[in-house]
């Protein structure tokens, strides 16, 4: 009898290898897939590809732990090469084909406006790890990013202070797409209730991997020649911060006489630039490789070594930022929220993060809102050093919780501070 039911078995299992199935059954008793869903080609490159390194390590640390549920996680990455509209079908691949339990990934907000439509019709979950322009509130998605309260509004602020200069003209400067544009409209309103006439500020744009700047800077280097002091606040993104940042340096453009500060620029992209000329100028940010504590040491200490595992490009000079942290925590929080769910379901996973958090390499709690998928998240501007690194030059006292809808949008009192559908 029982050499009858081996055969039996022997013979289902030749069938399903006929047909191509032999692994299928024991990987998805085994293992949790997860989709990393970042560009590794293209104008975004320059920021993405440490994500979906951090995302691996992470992965690895938590399959070391035991897993999530005692299941290991199974990675699937795809490349779709800062081309907007592949994300789309790339995240309709990792939910219908690879059958991905959650989706980590997207930096650009166009990029994440074209998988939002993806991930509502399929029920999936999208954790978001970079800064953006807030004014959406997706039931399919986390915003582990920081919001214009936690990052633009802050910056702003501090330019127009004493200790950062007492800026009264602005320029507005972005790569031109959805981010920047609301962004700065964001800003104009923001300052036009400070009393900032629209005369005193200045706004541009560039495309994706716009390589000349010589002009963009002598129109700046005019505009804040005419009188009051000057700040310009950069919304610039991927592989065109390398030549604007050259470009600054070339035409002498001091953080004593005009400082920038960015938004999208942090230390990973600073890595192909010499600092020395931009000692000084600014951004602003939930996180730091410069913070000391004992959080950022043990973070700092693991991607250095998965770098030299790995034999990442340079392994011996990588840094921290970031969105690598926002990566990290929202990685750790979904698994949090599994195993309170006892669950990969979409549904059961999004009723038990609300209120989950962990203590982040910011030195700061890290906490899910209970309603509207932002992280709660300490604010931090530093200035450039000639290592690349940044000095630390003002910080909240605590962190702060995220406002999706903008007050100084029009309208946007009316809305709730909460996903519909949810």
């Amino acid at each position: 009898m029982q050499r009858r039911n081996f055969i039996k078995a022997t013979a289902v299992s030749l069938a399903f290898a006929a047909a191509g199935f032999a692994s299928a059954p024991a990987i998805a008793a085994d293992t949790i897939k997860v989709g990393i869903l970042h560009s590794l080609s293209g104008t975004m490159a320059i920021s993405e590809t440490a994500l979906k390194e951090t995302a691996l390590m992470t992965i690895e640390e938590i399959n070391k732990a035991g897993g999530v549920m005692g299941k290991k996680l199974e990675p699937v990455v795809v490349d779709p090469a800062s081309n907007w509209p592949l994300f789309a079908e790339k995240a309709r691949q990792l939910i219908s084909q690879d059958k991905v339990a959650v989706v980590f990934g997207c930096w650009t907000s166009v990029s994440r406006k074209s998988v939002n439509p993806v991930f509502k019709e399929l029920n999936s979950l999208l954790f978001y790890p970079v800064q953006y322009e807030g004014e959406e509130l997706e039931k399919n998605v986390f915003y582990t990013g920081a919001a214009p309260n936690q990052q633009a509004i802050p910056a702003t602020e501090y330019l127009m202070s004493k200790d950062g200069g007492e800026a009264k003209r602005f320029v507005l400067l972005g790569t031109d797409y959805v981010y920047p544009r609301t962004t700065n409209k964001i800003l104009r309103a923001f300052l036009k209730s400070k009393g900032v006439a629209d005369a005193d500020i200045m706004e541009d744009y560039t495309p994706f991997g716009h390589s000349d700047y010589q002009t963009i800077i002598a129109k700046i280097k005019k505009f804040a020649s005419e009188g009051k002091k000057t700040a310009v606040i950069s919304t610039i993104n991927g592989d065109s911060n390398v030549p604007f940042y050259k470009e600054l340096g070339n035409a002498g453009l001091k953080a004593t006489d005009v400082p920038v500060v960015a938004f999208s620029v942090g230390e990973e992209e600073l890595r192909g630039v010499d600092t020395k000329p931009l000692v000084g100028h600014l951004a602003s940010w939930n996180y730091f490789m410069s913070l000391k504590n004992g959080e950022n040491d043990k973070f700092i200490k693991m991607y250095k070594d998965w770098a030299k595992k790995q034999k990442l490009p340079n392994a011996d000079k990588v840094v921290t930022n970031d969105p690598m942290e926002a990566t990290y925590i929202g990685i750790h929080l979904w698994k949090q929220a599994v195993e309170k769910a006892k669950s990969t379901d979409t549904d059961k996973v999004i009723a038990a993060i609300g209120g989950l958090s962990m203590k982040a390499p910011s030195g700061f709690v890290a906490k899910m809102d209970e309603k509207n998928h932002h992280l709660h998240k300490p604010v931090f501007i530093g200035e450039v050093k000639a290592d690349g690194q940044f000095n630390v030059v003002w910080k909240t006292p605590g962190p702060v919780k995220a406002a999706p809808w903008s007050p100084y949008i029009p309208g946007n009192d009316k809305k709730k501070d909460e996903p519909e559908g949810k």
